[in-house]
This record gives structure tokens, C-alpha cells and sequence, in this order.
């Protein structure tokens, strides 16, 4: 009996306490590995003469290009099949889509962050990820980017670009512009918050495989998002991609409502900032 008392008694010993589980854990993990970042400085010319500054807008440039011309050919030949069931179909679309997204954050995360959208730089940016400066360049080089890929699709298949609508964004027929603008607002929101979540620096400090799988659920969101508002307004939740499509295709239909695809991407990255940084990180709030 002695000896199985004792037994009993290393068995006890052996875990002194319960391991934590659920948020017990996390914020135990909380001081564990992780530091937070401090913010980016509002203004920085000193990157002006940086070489990683530039090859980091190139990246964002070329990212925009292919993605330009991958889902805008994709979109002309849903549109120029003669049923949607000879083609890829909106599914197709909106794998297209997710599926360039998931591609590109892929190849240029390490070297830009892999924003490849304005509303995701903007966002981003209000969050003090990074300074006005690259911010600004960014959004140039996506825009520009953006041009030149859907110019290039043109380029070979002019009469086929133009009948098909080029890729441009406009309100389906039956919806008001407020009904655009609010899917453009919650399509972002979702893209938005997802890359605030799959970026997260102290999920990558507690989870080592986070930053290999974040482009995954950004390149899903945008899938989703395609699939849900494809219909509605074509879905931008691409401020450069709205841009790029109109300038090339250039019809008066295609500027009537790119208001909407500027103004519903910045809102709804805006309003993803503000509930990833302020409710979720609570980082307003974190003791100094």
C-alpha cells in the first residue's frame, strides 16, 4: 500500500497544474515570443532612397499586371461563351480571381507585403503598417500596374475586349447605386479584416505557421466575396483593378459609377482597420 501511495503521489506531482486552455492559454502566450511592432512613421523620405522602397512598388506593379490579365481574360471568355454552361461560369470567375490573389501574395509578400490593392494599402496604412510614403507609391504603381494589364489584353483581342465589357465594373441592371455601394463596402470589409487576421504579428510570433498559410484565406476571402457579389457590381473590392479595366475599355457606362469602387473599397478598409486594431487587438487600450 505504501508503494502505491508514493505511486500515487509522483502521478500527482508528475503535472503540477493544468495546462491553460482556450483564451487562458492565449494570454498566457500573450509576453511569450512577442513584441509589438511599433508604428510606422507617418512621413519617411529616407526610403525615397532605398532600393528596397522601389523594387518593393515594382513587385506591386507586376503583381497587379498579371492579375489584371489572368481574371480580365477569364471574365471574356465567361462572357463571349454562348451559356454559362459552356464556360468556367461565375465560379470560374471568382476562382480566377482568389486563386491569382492566392498566387501573388505568395510571390511578393517577402518582398512588398503582397498588397496588390489600394483599399488593402489604405487600410493597412491607418493601422500604421507602413508610412504615407510607400503607401502612396504603392497605390500609383497598382494603378499603374492594373492599366497596363488589362491594355495588354486589349492589345491582342481588341474586337473580343470590347463586346465582352473589357472586365469593367458597373451596377448590374435592378440595383441601385447605394446596393453597390454597400457590397462594395462589405466585400472589402471581408478581404480587409482577413489580411489584418492572416498578417497578424503575434499569431505568427505564437503560431510559426501562419505566415506560410496567410496566403491562403486572403486569396479564399476574395473567392467568397466574388461569389457573393459577382452579380451585383461585377465586384471590385479593387480600387486599381476598377481603374485599370474602365481607362482601357473606356466606355461612358464604365465611369458612370467608379465612385462606388473607390469610395466602397476605402470605407470598408477603413472600417476593417479600426475593428481589427480597436476591438479585436484592443491596442488603444494596452497599458504602455
Amino acid at each position: 500500500m505504501e508503494g502505491k501511495e508514493e505511486d500515487v503521489r509522483l502521478g500527482a506531482n508528475k503535472f503540477s497544474e493544468r495546462q491553460p486552455i482556450g483564451t487562458a492559454a492565449q494570454s498566457q502566450d500573450e509576453g511569450k515570443d512577442y513584441k509589438e511592432p511599433p508604428p510606422a512613421p507617418f512621413f519617411e523620405p529616407e526610403e525615397l532612397g532605398s532600393w528596397s522602397f522601389y523594387r518593393a512598388g515594382i513587385a506591386e506593379f507586376m503583381a497587379t499586371f498579371l492579375f489584371l490579365y489572368i481574371t480580365i481574360l477569364t471574365v471574356m471568355g465567361v462572357n463571349n461563351s454562348s451559356s454559362k454552361c459552356a464556360s468556367v461560369g461565375i465560379q470560374g470567375i471568382a476562382w480566377a480571381f482568389g486563386g491569382m490573389i492566392f498566387a501573388l501574395v505568395y510571390c511578393t509578400a517577402g518582398i512588398s507585403g503582397g498588397h496588390i490593392n489600394p483599399a488593402v494599402t489604405f487600410g493597412l496604412f491607418l493601422a500604421r503598417k507602413l508610412s504615407l510614403t510607400r503607401a502612396i507609391f504603392y497605390i500609383i504603381m497598382q494603378c499603374l500596374g492594373a492599366i497596363c494589364g488589362a491594355g495588354v489584353v486589349k492589345g491582342y483581342q481588341k474586337g473580343l475586349y470590347q463586346s465582352t465589357g473589357g472586365g469593367a465594373n458597373v451596377v448590374a441592371p435592378g440595383y441601385t447605386k447605394g446596393s453597390g455601394l454597400g457590397a462594395e463596402i462589405m466585400g472589402t470589409f471581408v478581404l480587409v479584416y482577413t489580411v489584418f487576421s492572416a498578417t497578424d504579428a503575434k499569431r505568427n510570433a505564437r503560431d510559426s505557421h501562419v505566415p506560410i498559410l496567410a496566403p491562403l484565406p486572403i486569396g479564399f476571402a476574395v473567392f467568397l466575396v466574388h461569389l457573393a457579389t459577382i452579380p451585383i457590381t461585377g465586384t471590385g473590392i479593387n480600387p486599381a483593378r476598377s481603374l485599370g479595366a474602365a481607362i482601357i475599355y473606356n466606355k461612358d457606362h464604365a465611369w458612370d459609377d467608379m465612385w462606388i469602387f473607390w469610395v466602397g473599397p476605402f470605407i470598408g478598409a477603413a472600417l476593417a482597420a479600426i475593428y481589427h486594431q480597436i476591438v479585436i487587438r484592443a491596442i488603444p487600450f494596452k497599458s504602455r
